[in-house]
């Protein structure tokens, strides 16, 4: 079972390269932030997959603490650059334009 486990903690290492390239490549600051949400998700598990494999507990608060990390960091995206409000939703009605979401392309 310890070569499945570190099979799969490779595999998702891979996931992350390949999200690496949608954050230097993404078209728009969303999709980094996506990608960058991977990150942490993919680390979660590969610590958690660590920690059965090497049997060492503490990895699992570490990987708490990512995956905390990574919800205040979601949050905080949101905060700053908002959510993307079709056209046609009050919000744009109330300021007597209409304006396309803003993707960040």
């Amino acid at each position: 079972m310890t070569v499945f486990y570190l099979g799969a903690a490779l595999f998702l290492l891979a996931t992350i390269l390949l999200g690496l390239i949608r954050v230097l490549r993404g078209p728009g600051s969303g999709d980094r932030m996506l990608a960058a949400q991977l990150f942490g998700t993919t680390g979660v598990t590969i610590l958690l997959l660590l920690s059965l494999t090497l049997e060492t507990p503490a990895l699992v608060d570490v990987a708490l603490v990512f995956a905390l990390l990574a919800v205040v960091a979601a949050v905080a995206f949101v905060r700053q650059h908002g959510l993307p409000e079709p056209s046609g939703t009050p919000i744009h009605q109330r300021h007597g334009q209409k304006k396309e979401p803003d993707d960040d392309r």
